[in-house]
């Protein structure tokens, strides 16, 4: 890999939807959200940082850094973006969430491809029907964009992104990469599915 990619995973948010339950530690089949995701990205990455602004012990027990975001009072994933862009020196870095576990894994390789094709700054996934907003290649120059962005009240990615030259990235052959849980009864069909795949 000529390129350096770090990653983030995102877990710093409030899980209101999982009953306040924090959605990285929620077991789904006999492991933690955050390890599906782990195991998913590693093997595509070079270092892998999570950021979680509680349970932060927890969280450092799968031998990561764990980052807290900056700028305190859970302004979103924008926050935790900016904070893991000011701490890494490779040319890409990889956001995704805590709770996608079944993440490509040839998310890089085809992010990057659509990067180069479309001279890009950044790349975000698509399942074919949406735009995935947390699930991003980017350039850690854009950082000082972001923050600027955050710092004027802004919290939407999808709108921050939209400025910039940004590839949509077609991963509608794998409609499932993306599902994520927000529900006790999402939790139970994606576990279902999960063991339909090993």
């Amino acid at each position: 890999m000529s390129q350096q990619i770090d990653a983030v995973i995102l877990a710093g948010g409030m899980a209101r939807r999982m009953g306040g339950n924090d959605k990285g530690l929620v077991e789904l089949n006999g492991q933690p959200m955050i390890k599906h995701a782990i195991d998913r990205i590693k093997p595509q990455v070079k270092e892998i940082v999570i950021n979680a602004n509680r349970n932060q012990n927890r969280y450092a027990e799968f031998g990561y850094k764990v980052l807290s975001d900056e700028d305190s009072g859970y302004l979103g994933p924008l926050a935790g973006m900016i904070t893991a862009l000011g701490h890494t020196l490779a040319d890409y870095l990889l956001v995704v969430p805590c709770d996608c576990p079944l993440l490509p894994r040839d998310l890089v390789a085809r992010m990057l491809a659509a990067i180069d094709a479309q001279q890009a700054d950044m790349a975000v996934a698509s399942d074919g029907k949406r735009e995935q907003p947390v699930v991003l290649l980017i350039k850690p120059e854009l950082r000082s964009s972001m923050k600027a962005f955050l710092d004027a009240g802004e919290r939407k990615i999808d709108v921050w992104y939209a400025q910039h030259n940004c590839a949509v990235c077609d991963f509608s052959d794998q409609p499932s990469a993306f599902v994520n849980v927000n529900t006790p009864e999402q939790k139970q069909l994606l576990s279902e599915a999960i063991a339909q795949s090993i």
